[in-house]
């Protein structure tokens, strides 16, 4: 079993930053690849980041290449998001996951509770 706890969230004016971060325990955090999915009101979860097992590989969905960076810290454990130039289109729920997936969902094994991003206009 992998627990992970998201935080980092907040209210942000547009064109803002946030950092969001996922403590991982249980297994070694490292044995997996780490994603960010997020979900609005009314939407469906959608892919954001992952970053592979090791690091040395990053992913992103179109809508945030460029303004957001996947990075972890396998020694701590820990997965971060960084978020810049957001815009109020990226408010939702954000949740990290631990499992084999990168964008796939369905091939993530443990989620997060979630922490709300809201961008104000």
């Amino acid at each position: 079993q992998v627990q992970l706890v998201e935080s980092g969230g907040g209210l942000v004016q547009a064109g803002g930053s946030l950092r969001l971060s996922c403590a991982a325990s249980g297994r070694t955090f490292s044995n997996y690849v780490m994603g960010w999915f997020r979900q609005a009101p009314g939407k469906e979860r959608e892919f954001v980041a992952a970053i592979s097992r090791g690091g040395w590989s990053t992913y992103y969905a179109e809508s945030v290449k460029g303004r957001f960076t996947v990075s972890r810290d396998s020694a701590e454990n820990t997965g971060f998001l960084q978020m810049n130039s957001l815009k109020p289109e990226d408010t939702a729920v954000y949740y990290c996951a631990a499992g084999s997936g990168y964008r796939s969902a369905e091939r993530y094994d443990y989620w997060g509770q979630g922490t709300q991003v809201t961008v104000s206009s």
